[in-house]
């Protein structure tokens, strides 16, 4: 992410996001790019997190080289090492930077990519403009963003409308854009990528077994009290203490449900330099 952005990241790092992130692979979060991949290849990885996804994309670049990426002074990085370290992958690497202006070189990567990152900087299409930048000729640009205003659950449960709505515009007062999902194309055209270098695909997540009901309504009823979305949230006016308690129990009251069901959409986009 970015920190030289007018937008404020939406959810930080507290336990119940990273709940989420260490969930994320490459199989669940990034097979759109994975047959694209070679094992001599260098990626950059931006907004990495705990690093589930960068250390599965170094194992599959056995031959290659990962970087990973984060915001500078961000502790999830310690995360993301000791991860790398569990698994035995040496050839990885983590360090910080701003993704609207990234430390790298022109040319560096073969591919770079990002995971629900574009819809949390101010400047999108700037940020993939840097992306194509340090891309070598040939290489290739991915990112999956998910489109808030695509999701769709049963039952339709009271609050969860309202924290979708309430959701979008925390996002956008922060700077960022809840339904990029959408916009990927589009803000790949202005960053100077040609249509016919353009590839797009949709990915989903859905949630409907006792246990992912329980994990998916469980860190969101959490995220939404405890989390900087919580202190977000008071501070633009959307939502005060009690309303913001109303929306949590709303998610435990759909998580209960053996009849739950959510799925989440994602565009995802491959850019060719």
């Amino acid at each position: 992410m970015s920190s030289g952005s007018r937008a404020v990241y939406i959810h930080g790092h507290h336990e119940s996001v990273l709940r989420s992130h260490s969930w994320r692979t490459a199989k669940n979060s990034a097979a759109y790019l994975l047959p694209y991949l070679k094992p001599n290849m260098k990626l950059l990885d931006i907004g990495c997190g705990p690093g589930t996804i960068t250390v599965d994309f170094a194992a599959i670049l056995s031959q290659g080289h990962v970087t990973g990426l984060e915001v500078p002074n961000s502790d999830v990085l310690d995360k993301a090492r000791a991860n790398a370290a569990e698994r035995g992958v040496p050839n990885v690497t983590f360090t910080t930077g701003d993704a609207l202006a990234l430390p790298f070189p022109d040319d560096t990567f073969d591919v770079v990519h990002a995971h629900q990152v574009l819809q949390h900087v101010g400047d999108p299409v700037q940020m993939l403009k840097e992306m194509r930048r340090v891309t070598k000729p040939g290489g290739i640009v991915a990112a999956r963003e998910a489109d808030f205003s695509g999701m769709a659950w049963y039952p339709e449960v009271e609050g969860l409308e309202d924290w979708r709505q309430g959701y979008k515009k925390i996002a956008r007062a922060n700077g960022g854009e809840p339904d990029a999902g959408r916009r990927l194309h589009v803000w790949a055209k202005a960053a100077g990528f040609p249509r016919e270098n353009i590839t797009l695909s949709v990915g989903t997540w859905c949630y409907y077994t006792p246990e992912e009901r329980a994990w998916w309504s469980g860190l969101w009823a959490d995220r939404t009290v405890a989390s900087n979305y919580a202190d977000s949230a008071i501070k633009h006016g959307v939502y005060t203490k009690e309303g913001l308690q109303r929306v949590g129990d709303a998610w435990r009251k759909w998580g209960a449900d053996e009849d739950g069901w959510f799925t989440l959409i994602h565009g995802e986009l491959i850019a060719r330099v």
